[in-house]
C-alpha cells in the first residue's frame, strides 16, 4: 500500500516558491485559491508549478462576468 501525503496550499505559496516575479501581476483572488497538492509542496517542480498557476488564472477568469 503506498501512502500518499496530500497538502492544501495557497497559489500564492507556490508563486513565491517558484516565480516571485510574478505576484504583482496576479489578483488577490488568484493568490488565495486553494490548491491540493497530492504530494505536497516539497516536491512541486517547476513545470507542474506553472501549469497549476496557468489552470488558476483561467478558473478565475471564466467565472468572471462578462462586460
Amino acid at each position: 500500500m503506498i501512502f500518499v501525503e496530500m497538502e492544501t496550499v495557497k497559489l500564492s505559496q507556490i508563486v513565491m516558491k517558484w516565480f516571485p516575479d510574478m505576484m504583482p501581476f496576479l489578483k488577490q483572488n488568484e493568490l488565495n485559491s486553494l490548491i491540493v497538492l497530492r504530494d505536497g509542496l516539497g516536491i512541486l517542480e517547476q513545470d507542474d508549478a506553472m501549469e497549476i498557476i496557468q489552470f488558476s488564472i483561467c478558473e478565475h477568469q471564466s467565472s468572471a462576468p462578462l462586460h
